[in-house]
């Protein structure tokens, strides 16, 4: 038989002490606890014991001491995710998956990753390229490294062995680590993409799609135009992906007051064999006459705090968060789960916004 996927065990079966259970009382109120012999869950509504839980099928419904009841589920990664130790704000859910599916990142794929921020994406790309594959990540700084290692061995049960992890700049790590023509994708999550252009022509082979996550219009226009002056590329596609729920009671079905709406752009495009001519869009690209404003803003790319967290309307990190979150990660890793009790955020970011606030709703 072949040998089970990394992970993969802690995922089925009875719950064992040392799983993650994700618990959902009567008022849908989610509690994420560590499973330890002999241990205790404590709320103002009554006590739950561990041993209760211990042994039993995944989808058990249990009872307190107080007739409270749960039902308890392994938590999935999209909870995890929302809920995990973090310094920048994570790629949510819907974004990831667009990534996985518009990137075609497969079994065995060869893909390289800039901007590891808290390990969110990293875990998807790890369970897409599986334990043949490969995945080497970019992180210009040692905390937010630190806190996606915590995290990706939490999901894991430890280390997963498709991955590495290189600090340093990307553009210039890459071309030290990669073969030219070597990866088969390649997925950038960054301030400034088009910087990146020649490395990823470099390393990424004829036909390997490259996947860009960006925030703001100024930066998804700027990385569309960079890519398509290299002439190296299928025309970029750009887009954004918007989740909205719905109310379902009976007679009263309506769409959810809240919504995760924006939350970045997507950019995809694929390279083309070297030496080949792409062919040019069906229209026509329309000149446009720019104010001395807007050039002055576009062309101040070298300039080193041009582009940057601030900038683009987004608060920075301290280093205070970073050390807490990096801490948080690698006990949570040493204990299988989240602090004892600590509920996961409803779609809360890095900056304390739930999905609403990050929307604009």
């Amino acid at each position: 038989m072949p040998a089970t996927p990394h992970g993969a065990q802690s995922r089925r079966g009875p719950f064992r002490p040392g799983d993650r259970v994700q618990l959902t009382d009567q008022k849908r109120r989610i509690s994420t606890i560590t499973l330890t012999e002999g241990g205790e869950f404590h709320t103002h509504k009554g006590v739950l014991f561990h041993d209760a839980l211990i042994g039993a099928p995944e989808g058990s419904i249990v009872e307190n001491t107080n007739e409270v009841r749960y039902q308890a589920l392994r938590p999935l990664l999209k909870d995890f995710v929302l809920s995990m130790p973090r310094g920048a704000t994570v790629v949510y859910p819907k974004d990831a998956a667009q990534i996985i599916q518009m990137g075609d990142i497969y079994p065995g794929a060869r893909v390289v990753e800039a901007g590891v921020g808290s390990g969110a994406l990293s875990m998807s790309l790890l369970r897409a390229v599986g334990d043949g594959g490969y995945l080497h990540s970019f992180e210009r700084r040692e905390e937010f490294a630190q806190i996606a290692r915590g995290n990706v061995d939490t999901v894991f049960g430890g280390p997963h062995p498709a991955w590495d992890i290189t600090i340093g700049d990307f553009q210039e790590k890459v071309l030290e680590t990669e073969e030219p023509g070597s990866v088969d994708r390649v997925v950038l999550d960054m301030l400034s993409p088009w910087e990146c252009v020649d490395a990823v022509s470099t390393v990424l082979a004829p036909g390997g799609v490259w996947v860009n996550y960006v925030a703001t219009v100024t930066q998804m226009s700027r990385t569309v135009e960079a890519i398509r002056a290299t002439g190296l590329y299928t025309e970029p596609e750009s887009f954004e992906t918007m989740v909205r729920g719905w109310h379902v009671e009976g007679l009263a079905v309506r769409p959810d007051h809240r919504m995760v709406a924006h939350t970045a752009f997507l950019i995809t495009c694929r390279r083309l064999a070297d030496g080949a001519v792409g062919i040019p869009g069906a229209k026509r690209v329309k000149e446009h006459t720019y104010s001395a404003e807007d050039l002055a803003t576009w062309t101040r790319s070298d300039e080193p705090d041009a582009w940057n967290h601030e900038a683009l309307g987004e608060r920075g990190v301290s280093a205070r968060k970073l050390r807490r979150a990096a801490k948080d990660a690698k006990s949570m890793t040493q204990r299988g789960s989240l602090p004892e009790g600590q509920e996961p955020a409803d779609d809360v970011d890095a900056n304390g916004d739930t999905a609403a606030d990050a929307s604009g709703q």
